[in-house]
């Protein structure tokens, strides 16, 4: 609680013996005053010339300094408290205030309410795999990034997404471990597909019919990544992405692109996140849950002058992953 303000007389008195040559502690004895609202009398004094109280600026703070360091503290701790909660923890130590103040409280210091990114849950396994990936394309070229054929599968949900949950984090923290909700693969769905694409453009976009399995993923790749590769003028050298799903990496799948001479990239497990293709995911879910939610159909045209700052995204993606990782710094350039 904020303590009573001197009077008048008594700051008078403070000046005159400042002025005399006492110091703050003497000052203090002889007034009989906390010597900690000396030296703030003394500071007016010398900016103002005065010891009248001036007239304060705008109409005081809604909330108390000590609260609002606690409400602070509270969203930095748990950056998953609702504003709800907030307003309750407030008004427990009597500061019925709205939610508006509290977000504005928050916001002053860089936290703000944003949704929170599902992210999947990684072992230290995981995670070493990740930094390990991370280092070793450490200065890799704009061309060898540009020869990469990215794909990935996909379950559509037509009829609705996946509930949304708000965070309080500050910028480029949206990665963090406690800003994102862990989900676990193979969920439930009713459409999947399977896609790629490269800087250059989109590649084939396929609907799996049924199960898929280790027998249909290669007869996909048979029938769409040598002609996606081929519409896209990636070269013979050209290098396809895939994650570490078992039918991707079943012994007959690399077999098959052994004997297919495809250069396949290694990919550290459990890193959707890393891949740019998620890009195009997204878009295709809004546009689907957007205009057709009762009968989705896909599209795979997009203008190839927007392909390539999504590899370019990858590579930033990369180095705030690589930031998060207990303060490792290695980051990612393009070189040439």
């Amino acid at each position: 609680m904020k303590s009573k303000e001197h009077t008048r007389q008594v700051r008078d008195k403070v000046i005159e013996k400042f002025k005399a040559g006492l110091g703050y502690k003497k000052i203090s004895k002889a007034l009989n005053i906390p010597r900690s609202t000396v030296p703030p009398i003394i500071q007016k004094w010398k900016e103002y010339g005065t010891t009248v109280t001036l007239p304060r600026q705008g109409r005081p703070p809604k909330l108390t300094g000590r609260t609002r360091r606690a409400l602070i503290r509270n969203a930095a701790k748990r950056p998953m408290v609702t504003l709800d909660e907030l307003q309750r923890s407030t008004a427990q130590v009597g500061e019925s205030v709205n939610k508006t103040t509290i977000s504005r409280a928050l916001h002053k210091v860089g936290l703000y309410g944003r949704v929170a990114r599902r992210k999947p849950l990684l072992t230290e396994n995981h995670k070493k795999s990740r930094l390990q990936f991370v280092t070793s394309h450490v200065g890799d070229t704009a061309n060898m990034w540009k020869k990469v054929l990215w794909s990935d599968e996909i379950t559509m949900e037509p009829f609705g997404q996946n509930a949304k949950r708000y965070v309080w984090q500050k910028t480029n923290t949206a990665h963090h471990s406690e800003h994102t909700i862990p989900t676990v693969k193979y969920g439930g769905g009713s459409i999947m597909l399977w896609g790629c694409f490269s800087s250059a453009g989109t590649g084939k976009l396929v609907r799996v019919d049924g199960k898929m399995d280790g027998a249909k993923y290669r007869a996909i790749l048979e029938e769409n990544l040598s002609e996606s590769a081929k519409d896209l003028r990636l070269g013979r050298r050209f290098t396809f992405q895939q994650d570490n799903d078992p039918k991707h990496k079943a012994r007959a799948t690399m077999e098959w692109f052994k004997t297919k001479h495809i250069h396949v990239l290694e990919w550290p497990s459990h890193s959707p996140d890393l891949n740019p293709i998620e890009n195009l995911w997204q878009d295709l879910k809004t546009t689907v849950h957007k205009h057709c939610p009762s009968n989705p159909g896909v599209s795979n045209s997009r203008p190839a002058g927007h392909l390539w700052p999504l590899v370019q995204y990858f590579v930033a993606r990369t180095n705030a992953f690589s930031k998060a990782m207990n303060g490792s710094r290695f980051l990612l350039r393009f070189k040439g």
